[in-house]
């Protein structure tokens, strides 16, 4: 197996602790304004990384400190649109333009480095964004309210690959590094909206605490720093497609937690993403190389 495709799996996990996100962030802002709750994630998460990855964050580069700033920038934007958006439309909506990444990575390369997809890749952007409209919106079309804040996820995370993407391909700026202060740089800026803009609290309950923590240290530290650390290895636009499966873990989570069931149409589109995600990684060519052989 291949170092990007070790990476791509290990994505995929992380991918799976972010369809847990939509309900867990459900149920946390029944109890938290969105930008404490981002702020009660990432300053948590920064913290909790720092005690255990202290030796190796101790001599940050000046390089990795700079990058962390526009990476945290972007990061901000992301979840500003995902978190606040959320509560303006769907789950369903949320999960669908959430991961449009796919579609605004490709394009926002092609706009800053001129690199055009290859063809391959670009029957996968379109596979996917099929099978995500059918798994996910509603049969009108019509958008939310919130849809629109929700735009700013994907523009934001895909700010946000691009950059990190470059950022670690630098030898003087060190992945692991930017992958923490990244989320410090978040963390601060949310703290900043929340206490400008709402009345910041903790949560309440145990149910609160508990969706709060699985969002700061499985969806927010290990998932960014895994993220940044594999960039090394992998593609943004390959990020972006692996991405694609976070609404179907979402509506995994849906089906046994909230009692959501699936349409025909939903799992017609389910399927179509796994297609792309198995056309993308090669599957195929494998199977015909397997063939051959025998």
């Amino acid at each position: 197996m291949t170092r990007q495709k070790k990476a791509d799996m290990l994505l995929v996990l992380i991918t799976g602790f972010w369809g847990c996100s939509y309900y867990l962030s459900d149920l946390a802002l029944e109890e938290m304004p969105p930008f404490a709750l981002c702020a009660f994630r990432f300053l948590l998460a920064f913290a909790l990384l720092g005690i255990v990855l202290f030796p190796k964050l101790r001599h940050a580069s000046r390089k990795t400190l700079l990058w962390a700033v526009p990476a945290g920038l972007s990061m901000t934007l992301t979840y500003i649109g995902a978190t606040v958006g959320l509560l303006y439309t769907s789950i369903s909506n949320a999960g669908f333009i959430c991961a449009l990444p796919v579609v605004t990575t490709p394009i926002l390369s092609f706009i800053v480095y001129r690199k055009r997809p290859e063809g391959r890749m670009l029957a996968c952007l379109g596979l996917c964004a099929v099978g995500l409209a059918l798994l996910t919106l509603g049969d009108d079309f019509r958008p939310a309210p919130g849809d629109l804040i929700c735009l700013l996820c994907a523009l934001g995370y895909g700010i946000n690959l691009l950059v990190v993407e470059h950022a670690v391909r630098q030898p003087e700026v060190d992945a692991l590094q930017l992958g923490v202060f990244q989320q410090f740089v978040t963390g601060t800026v949310m703290l900043l909206l929340s206490v400008l803009f709402e009345t910041p609290c903790l949560p309440q309950t145990a149910t609160g605490w508990s969706s709060a923590l699985f969002l700061s240290v499985f969806c927010t530290g290990i998932a960014f720093t895994v993220t940044a650390v594999q960039q090394k290895y992998t593609s943004a636009i390959h990020i972006g497609l692996i991405f694609t499966l976070e609404p179907l873990f979402s509506a995994v989570v849906a089906f046994f937690f909230a009692g959501e069931r699936l349409s025909a149409r939903g799992y017609v589109g389910a399927a179509l993403m796994m297609l792309s995600l198995v056309a993308m990684e090669g599957g195929l060519s494998i199977f015909k190389k397997k063939k051959k052989g025998a």
